[in-house]
């Protein structure tokens, strides 16, 4: 957007501060846009966690079940290969998770948000909010530039 459009299109939380260019919004536009990514990324690999712990779980019965059907020796190689078997060389899902969390999830987070105070004073979703005001409606229902218009 440019930056003569009317600042009170939008809330004063998501206005670009004097100075901001195109440019800049753009790419902390896109930057916002790649960690929205990695937070999904992130509820993936924890849909994994839970479906792989679950399945764990199941196993025990699976091995209840052989047992009493007297398969003894299908039992025994499902309990003693697959139940609490490691996902990785020494990882369980939860240890996937921390590694994970603590590393390039957290660099990712402190990164951008390093960029938005540097060059947009910490104000989140410029971009968004400046594609809001072009394409809502002024007046019109359900396209109020804030909660309080």
């Amino acid at each position: 957007m440019a930056q003569g459009l009317e600042q009170e299109a939008m809330d004063k939380l998501h206005a670009r501060s004097a100075g901001t260019d195109d440019q800049t919004v753009e790419a902390l536009g896109e930057l916002s846009k790649a960690l929205e990514t990695i937070h999904r990324v992130r509820g993936h690999l924890y849909s994994a966690h839970q479906l792989v712990g679950g399945a764990d779980l199941t196993l025990d019965r699976v091995v209840e079940l052989l047992r009493q059907a007297g398969h003894e020796e299908v039992a025994d190689r499902v309990e003693r290969e697959l139940l609490g078997r490691n996902v990785l060389p020494g990882r369980w899902t939860f240890q996937i998770m921390e590694e994970f969390d603590d590393g390039y999830y957290a660099a990712f987070q402190e990164i951008e948000r390093y960029a938005r105070e540097k060059l947009a004073g910490g104000r989140r979703h410029i971009y968004e909010a400046e594609m809001k005001a072009r394409r809502r409606t002024p007046g019109m229902p359900g396209h109020e530039a804030t909660p309080n218009e």
